[in-house]
């Protein structure tokens, strides 16, 4: 060991460079880390065991020194959906980046507000100075470009007002813009086409960040113009202390890691516990700053850990387990030569330690892993299956020159370990299990030593197994039955495997693309959840779901990741077990990622619309987000088949090491959703709590035009009590109208609210002893019933009662002509018979003052007589008092007819050769008013059906609410099909009445 003094300058470097992490922390904290610096200052004080004196005098010396240069590390990964602006469809996108400080005078000045949002759509060329902007490669026609650059750019000191710094980023333009035709015209030589921007703020970004952000446009004519990706790192340059001027960052960072461990484990020894590997919050947190100020690569910390990992391994008690998820790392990240020579060097000089150690633990196996202690025999097993593993790595194989035959060297240890053990014994017992080597020569001697090593052997495997053996007695073989009282343990089976049959080895060929595809799957959720988190409105996906439509796409991507799994079914017991630890660490971590994320997409969404019911009802939607993705994630085991799984490694991976790999992770899992639920309901809970509070402020102080003290003297005690519920039901009364007015498409929505005016009015009643029924059914009570009825209905039920709203428009003046018809229904045949007679006084829509009119005959509500085909009738040449005279026949049911908005559409048209069809108007004709529906067919004379004479209309404010009702609901077929058809109506009757005015 180095000399004291050596080591004690060493930890006051060490501990000098902690300080300094701390104290030029810059970032927002991240949920899992801890945000108070003093909380920080405390715990390293604590792992470095500083006396509270020389933290003092260290941490002055650290402010004292000068301050790093503060970086941000932008990557531009790629951008999709872009705008087009080429003629050919594409564009040539290339992308400005750059950090835009705005300046005090402008914040507080009074016209701040305006010029801000002006700022932050203007381009980053016009706002930055040349020299101070960055710029990507262009790419050639395409719409989603990938670019993968990374620029360093230099923020502000970080005692400047970080509040005004904003970071401008993400600005598309379009090199090839002039070839656009129809822009031509317009636009100068030379100039790009803008395309999106993105402005973000410093201090919303985390110490890493990895974002899809959508690209803003700075006008509203294109407001969908796609989303770029974005990686951010906030790094320092030149940092003044010591450690980082002297030594490499990664060897700062690794014995930072390993003064970090130490400090765990020790703290979990003296609190008579066992230590699982994980680092506290605090820890988490410093080496998280530290990696990333110092820009240190994910393998690297990863390599960090296992050379830190596997130092004190060797040197202090804990479980070598925990090495394990240190093995998987380094395995699928590592790519051939990123390491320098020194780091192979180093790498392969902690494979070959480890080695070496965990073989000589298993020469003493009988002293380390005494059968009498408890476990002794799941740490052995743990301590083999990490040198298997780690044996078998793509690096350990590369660095180690010699690859080892771990199977021989086991054996080989086990078997000196025997002999070690006899060497341990007490003299005396030596004396009693070979006497020969201590010149016991007669018989009775050797008899009684053989006699007493055959119960020695005999009593370790009845230890082992808990049955008797039978040993022969012979001198000769006695020695290699005690190393194999450990075999009968299990480790029989994997020292003389036998050769593996021919096919079975298929799977090593796809065995170097598992990596690899395990990332791509894990980048491919990652990013689908994100896009999914982006476009969720956070609204319930129906009456029976909810939850919202991200969740959706979540349980797409854990069933996809499930399938798969099923289908890859890894034949290798340890490497499935390997793989299925990767599937469960890459769902948890989407899963909490998940839940930070949709947390912030209803802050965004609040802060948007700043009405709390709305903000509430978001939250709602956010528990039961999370809730279905606890319950998802509740049915993992079940769905990957753990049972099977642990059946299938038995005989090499302890029940206890899946325990505490698998289902400890995905506990921890559960707990911290848990915990977000919590924390979502108390926010829900603060909300209405204050919203509450503010509506009983204003029944007393707004809706009153005196004051309440003063309403309340000298009137009786029942009277205030009626006035007091009376102005409270007005006044739910006109909140239930304005909630009424937030969801027009949510038919689910509307139901609740009718059945919630319903239980209110039973409330206010009271069975009498509340109020009376002429007071509840106020004139605002009657028009939010009516209303909520109409937006309750099924788009069907709208739609008959937008006919029946156009059935009575039929008693206005003949303004657009009339048309005279007979109708009379044969209940023998039951066949509705329409004559159409002739039509008067059309408008003249032709150039010669004319018209060309033809009459169109459909029974509505379509969905109501879904097979009756439409009728025309024929054509009449420059007329406007057209005499038809044709019979057209129908085949209907007649209870069809009586419902209420079934009708006959007739619909004049003026025919056009060239362009569409102008329109004369639409006269609409009752079914149940037809004669011959409800009289005795036999008292009807055919020839005597009375004529009927119906005025032409046009699309007017009739039925015009419940169009925009049905506009509403974007999921209904049915009903956007009626509103097209309906707007297209009303565009011909448009067009009438404008060649109206020109004639």
């Amino acid at each position: 060991p180095p000399p004291r003094s050596c080591w004690h300058q060493s930890r006051t470097l060490l501990y000098e460079e902690v300080l300094y992490t701390i104290l030029h922390r810059l970032g927002k904290p991240e949920l899992t880390h801890v945000a108070d610096p003093d909380e920080l200052y405390t715990y390293v004080q604590k792992a470095f065991n500083m006396d509270p004196e020389e933290h003092d005098i260290l941490l002055q010396r650290v402010k004292e020194l000068e301050k790093p240069i503060f970086c941000l590390k932008a990557t531009v990964k790629q951008a999709r959906g872009i705008l087009g602006k080429d003629v050919s469809g594409f564009s040539d996108p290339y992308c400005l980046l750059g950090i835009e400080e705005k300046t005090r005078d402008s914040s507080s000045s009074g016209g701040s507000r305006q010029e801000n949002k002006k700022r932050s759509k203007a381009v980053v060329k016009n706002l930055l100075p040349e020299d101070q902007t960055h710029r990507t490669q262009i790419i050639s026609q395409t719409l989603n470009p990938v670019w993968n650059e990374t620029f360093i750019l230099y923020v502000l000191d970080s005692d400047d007002d970080v509040e005004t710094v904003r970071h401008k980023l993400g600005e598309l333009t379009d090199l090839h813009g002039l070839k656009r035709i129809f822009k031509e015209a317009r636009k100068d030589k030379g100039q790009d086409d803008f395309l999106g921007n993105v402005v973000l703020r410093l201090q919303d970004l985390h110490g890493r960040d990895d974002r899809w952000c959508r690209l803003e446009p700075r006008t509203e004519t294109y407001p969908n113009r796609g989303h770029c990706h974005l990686q951010f790192l906030f790094m320092h340059k030149r940092r003044a202390t010591s450690a980082s001027k002297t030594q490499p960052s990664y060897t700062v960072h690794r014995h930072l890691l390993q003064q970090m461990v130490s400090y765990e484990l020790l703290r979990h020894q003296v609190g008579s516990t066992s230590w699982n590997g994980e680092l506290s919050k605090h820890a988490s947190t410093i080496l998280y700053l530290h990696a990333t100020q110092k820009d240190i690569s994910d393998f690297h910390q990863v390599m960090a850990h296992w050379l830190a990992y596997s130092k004190l391994y060797q040197n202090l008690e804990f479980d070598s387990s925990c090495l394990l998820h240190q093995i998987t790392s380094i395995e699928y990240q590592w790519v051939e030569g990123r390491l320098r020579q020194e780091q192979n060097v180093e790498l392969a000089d902690s494979f070959q330690c480890l080695l070496a150690y965990g073989i000589s633990l298993i020469r003493k196996y009988q002293i380390v892993f005494p059968l009498s202690a408890p476990n002794s025999t799941k740490k052995l097993q743990s301590l083999l299956r990490l040198l298997v593993q780690m044996c078998k790595m793509k690096a350990f194989r590369e660095l180690c020159t010699e690859t080892p035959d771990l199977q021989e060297m086991v054996t080989e240890a086990l078997k000196r370990g025997g002999d070690m053990a006899y060497w341990c014994l007490p003299p005396q017992k030596k004396h009693c299990l070979f006497p020969s080597l201590f010149l016991l020569q007669t018989m009775e001697e050797c008899g009684k030593a053989l006699v007493t090593l055959l119960l020695e052997v005999n009593a370790d495997l009845q230890r082992i197994s808990g049955r008797h053996f039978s040993v022969p007695c012979s001198v000769s073989p006695l020695k290699k039955y005690v190393p194999k009282s450990l075999f009968s343990s299990g480790f029989v089976s994997f020292l003389s495997r036998e050769g593996q049959l021919e096919l079975t080895n298929y799977h090593q060929w796809f065995k170097e693309a598992i990596p690899k595809w395990l990332q791509k799957a894990y980048t491919i959720a990652l990013e689908r959840t994100q896009r999914a988190i982006q476009v969720d409105q956070l609204t319930p996906l129906g009456e029976l779901n909810k939850h919202s439509t991200s969740t959706v796409d979540l349980s797409t991507c854990y069933a996809q990741m499930v399938k798969t799994w099923q289908q890859l079914d890894w034949p290798d017991p340890e490497e499935a077990f390997m793989i299925m630890v990767k599937f469960v660490e890459d769902i948890c971590k989407i899963a909490l990622m998940y839940c930070r994320l949709i947390k912030t997409r209803a802050e965004e969404l609040s802060s948007k619309k700043h009405k709390e019911g709305e903000a509430a009802n978001r939250l709602c939607v956010v528990v039961n987000n999370i809730e279905q993705l606890r319950m998802m994630i509740l049915k993992l085991p079940s769905q990957l088949d753990w049972a099977r799984l642990e059946q299938k490694t038995g005989a090499v991976i302890a029940p206890e090491q899946i325990q505490h790999t698998l289902h400890h992770q995905l506990q921890a899992t559960v707990t911290c959703l848990n915990n977000e639920i919590r924390g979502v309901v108390q926010t829900l809970a603060s909300k209405l709590h204050a919203g509450i509070a503010r509506h009983i402020q204003e029944l007393y102080t707004c809706s009153a035009s005196r004051d309440p003290e003063d309403v309340s003297i000298g009137m009786p005690e029942q009277t205030i009590f009626s006035s007091l519920l009376e102005l409270l039901w007005n006044h739910t009364l006109d909140m239930l109208k304005e909630a009424a007015k937030q969801q027009l498409g949510n038919l689910a929505y509307f139901k609740k609210l009718q059945c919630a005016l319903k239980n209110l009015e039973r409330c206010f009643h009271g069975e009498g002893c509340g109020l009376p029924e002429d007071t509840l059914h106020n004139a605002t009570f009657t028009a939010l019933e009516e209303e909520l009825d109409l937006c309750s209905s099924t788009s069907r039920k709208l739609i008959q009662k937008y006919f029946s709203a156009r059935i009575q428009q039929q008693a206005s003046p003949e303004k657009y002509g009339a048309v005279t018809i007979k109708a009379l229904y044969r209940h023998s045949e039951q066949k509705l018979r329409v004559e159409v007679l002739n039509a008067v006084n059309l408008l003249p829509l032709d150039s010669n003052g004319l018209s060309d009119p033809f009459i169109q005959l459909t029974l509505e509500p379509r969905h109501e007589f879904p097979e009756v085909m439409t009728r025309t009738t024929q054509c009449i040449k420059n007329n406007l008092h057209p005499l038809f005279d044709e019979v057209f026949e129908f085949l209907v049911p007649p209870k069809k007819c009586q419902q209420d908005g079934t009708c006959l559409l007739l619909t004049v048209f003026d025919y056009d050769t060239l362009g569409a069809n102008d329109l004369e108007g639409e006269a609409f004709f009752p079914l149940c008013k037809v004669l011959g529906l409800s009289e005795d067919e036999e008292a009807i004379n055919p020839s005597r059906v009375p004529q009927t004479r119906l005025s032409l209309t046009h699309p007017g404010t009739a039925g015009a609410e419940i169009l925009k009702l049905l506009e509403t609901r974007k999921g209904d077929k049915e009903a956007q099909a009626f509103v097209k058809l309906r707007r297209q109506r009303a565009k011909q009757s448009r067009e009438t009445e404008r060649q109206q005015e020109q004639q």
